[in-house]
């Protein structure tokens, strides 16, 4: 089954705007209408810009007109410090340059998802690691005047833990705090296992919380809470549906070059696809999503990179040595 139908049929929704843009394109790789594409490549990590430049381009990838950085970072899963302090820097690199922020701009910082699901737990694990400065803004030293910015940090659960819509919650705290620019920080689900923990998406247009695993909420976005949203994003949970569909389409691409098989390849019609999918699934269908055995450790190691580049992005007057030493 085309990985189209595969995500319309068992409503599987592509979180990454990277991946619905190779959707689109296929394997002719033909331009899409109303969107732009540039790549770069660092010693460590790829950065794919998209760019939704009209109506054209958000009909065709079904997200709103705006930038939406993403940095392939495979590294990652390497234990080598001096690895994560790059990756962190280029991150930290796009994100000033996706803000803009003036020197005396306020921040919120946003770490949507649950804390007691390990998948879910990356914005709290980032609002853990930040350096907040609000409440502290009037009594720091001398030597870090200039230097820093009025950052706040939430960590407002979801709604099966409050009880409220957490967009309803971050937009009193927006009315109170009256930032220039809010930063929210979630989990995302991939559209391939090689994404999971290692793509970064950092986006100008807000974010929906839960998307990726079918429980859509309010957005929380420039819409919704009347200043400036930036979404940080890290794929840790794929659809089970999308693991079976490739097992099933390299069981029939061994079919296909076989010439004593290949007439069990040619039984095998979109509708048996579909219908073996549906029994592999059954009975969760499209709502089993899975993560890596080590996900926790993931976690916390794309937390530590994520908080470190808000840190050097909004306080730009504090190097690197600097801002783990105040984190300690």
């Amino acid at each position: 089954m085309k990985k189209a139908d595969l995500f319309r049929n068992f409503n599987v929704t592509i979180d990454l705007a990277v991946e619905a843009h190779e959707l689109l394109r296929g394997d002719a790789n033909t331009e899409v209408p109303g969107v732009s594409m540039e790549e770069e490549d660092f010693e460590h990590a790829t950065v794919t810009t998209i760019k939704i430049l009209n109506e054209q381009g958000v009909q065709e990838m079904g997200r709103p007109q705006g930038t939406y950085i993403t940095i392939d970072v495979p590294e990652v899963h390497d234990n080598n410090y001096l690895i994560h302090q790059e990756i962190t820097k280029t991150l930290s690199d796009k994100l000033s340059e996706l803000m803009n922020l003036p020197e005396d701009a306020s921040i919120l910082l946003v770490g949507l998802g649950n804390w007691n699901a390990t998948p879910d737990a990356l914005g709290p694990q980032v609002i853990d690691k930040s350096l907040v400065t609000r409440h502290l803004f009037n009594y720091t030293p001398a030597e870090l005047h200039g230097k820093l910015r009025k950052v706040s940090a939430i960590a407002p659960g979801v709604l099966g833990i409050t009880g409220i819509e957490t967009a309803e919650i971050i937009r009193g705290i927006v009315e109170h705090v009256k930032p220039d620019l809010v930063i929210a920080i979630d989990a995302l689900a991939a559209g391939s296992l090689e994404r999971i923990g290692t793509s970064i998406q950092i986006s100008d247009t807000g974010i929906s919380p839960g998307a990726g695993v079918g429980n859509h909420r309010t957005g929380i976005n420039e819409e919704t809470l009347g200043c400036r949203v930036i979404a940080i994003g890290l794929p840790t949970v794929m659809n089970a549906a999308i693991i079976a569909n490739n097992c099933l389409e390299s069981l029939l691409d061994e079919l296909k070059s076989s010439p004593s098989l290949y007439r069990l390849y040619k039984e095998f019609s979109p509708k048996v696809f579909e219908q073996i999918l549906n029994k592999a699934l059954y009975p969760y269908h499209n709502n089993l999503m899975v993560t890596p055995k080590e996900i926790d450790s993931l976690i916390e190691t794309t937390a530590r990179i994520i908080a470190g580049a808000l840190g050097m992005s909004l306080h730009p007057g504090i190097s690197v040595e600097e801002y783990q030493m105040y984190m300690q």
